[in-house]
């Protein structure tokens, strides 16, 4: 089979472009420039301000202007809310209308309801990579169509089970990483936290973590919750504690594998663990709280798994990994987190798809 069109649908909330808001937009993006790379025509829909890459194509998010009756109207929802709800419902009516005069296949990496909720009325298949534990709004979806117009991909062997419920047994994808991007470091004696400063991601048990192992810290991410910053980050922060900001993936991977190890601290069970992937493709090992996906990605050869919460646990770990064999984790991030072995299951994925739909969908 020829070069594919292919049509892939992120978030309408956050550009696909560096510095990445979260795992989810580094995801696609890679994505995008793999696929293409390969010699298919990728289009991306996804926030303004992306950056599909050279060669990519966007598609254009429809705007909204309210009339003055219809904002003062009692049932006005958030400015938000009605702004993502507009961009999918013109991207499917779209899709639906001539999607398979322009694409062989529709990729959804969206959180949102609608693409899921109109998959029936589509007239090109698509496959939707589930990024995160059960929603209320994606189940919601689900309850109407029936998983009908959409195959899945989960993005680990924990996020499978978590969807089963809904989707029943479905085939696992596990994202990868561009190993070339996150090059390995020469370590040193600090430790290194990084992803989104919010509640669940944990940033203040990575700091707990760091006094007892009387070790610095360096922590870097996008701060998404300013209060839970501004209560349990910025008042920790000392000489031993360093926050470096929001960094491009350059930058972050110098900082990374500048470090001894790498402390990965949910509060929730992470689907997969895309910053597991990229301290090790650094040559730093981890130590992480053994919760969702993680698990499957590290082994005894590249960090420990402790107890969920278990700081204390945590901070006795950091010895340990430190005298891994930075080479070792290096290794295994090639072996277990490479984009190719991602990028090649999708491109199979696709095509069986494609051989499979049925003939009004071709």
């Amino acid at each position: 089979m020829s070069g594919l069109r292919i049509a892939l649908v992120a978030s309408n909330s956050h550009p696909i472009a560096q510095p990445f808001a979260g795992g989810l937009e580094a995801h696609v993006w890679l994505l995008a420039r793999a696929l293409r790379d390969r010699g298919h025509r990728v289009t991306l829909f996804a926030a303004p301000g992306s950056d599909p890459g050279s060669g990519a194509d966007s598609i254009a998010v429809r705007d909204l202007t309210l009339s003055t009756a219809a904002v003062q109207d009692i049932s006005m929802p958030s400015p938000q809310f009605l702004i993502d709800h507009h961009a999918y419902l013109g991207l499917m009516v779209d899709l639906i209308s001539s999607g398979a005069a322009s694409f062989d296949v529709v990729h959804n990496h969206s959180l949102h309801y609608l693409p899921l909720a109109m998959a029936p009325a589509l007239t090109v298949p698509m496959l939707t990579t589930l990024h995160t534990p059960p929603t209320p709004w994606l189940e919601s979806a689900l309850h109407i169509t029936g998983g009908h117009g959409s195959e899945f991909a989960a993005v680990s062997r924990y996020t499978a089970a978590a969807w089963r419920h809904a989707v029943g047994d479905i085939g696992i994808v596990g994202n990868g990483i561009d190993t070339r991007c996150w090059p390995v470091g020469d370590g040193g004696d600090d430790l290194v936290w990084s992803g989104r400063i919010t509640p669940e991601k944990a940033p203040h048990l990575a700091i707990d973590v760091a006094r007892r192992a009387g070790r610095r810290l360096h922590l870097a991410g996008p701060i998404h919750d300013r209060p839970y910053f501004d209560r349990f980050i910025r008042p920790a922060l000392d000489p031993a504690v360093v926050y470096h900001g929001h960094l491009r993936s350059d930058r972050l991977a110098r900082l990374i594998g500048s470090c001894a190890v790498a402390l990965i601290t949910p509060q929730w069970d992470e689907p997969y663990g895309l910053v597991v992937a990229e301290a090790l493709a650094c040559g730093t090992p981890v130590v992480a709280f053994a919760r969702g996906g993680i698990p499957e990605i590290v082994d005894e050869t590249c960090g420990c798994l402790v107890p969920a919460g278990d700081t204390a646990a945590m901070a006795a770990a950091v010895p340990v990994a430190a005298g891994l064999r930075r080479r070792a984790a290096r290794r295994h991030a090639e072996t277990a987190c490479d984009q190719v072995t991602m990028v090649e299951a999708y491109l199979d994925r696709y095509r069986r798809l494609i051989d499979t739909a049925v003939p009004e969908l071709r």
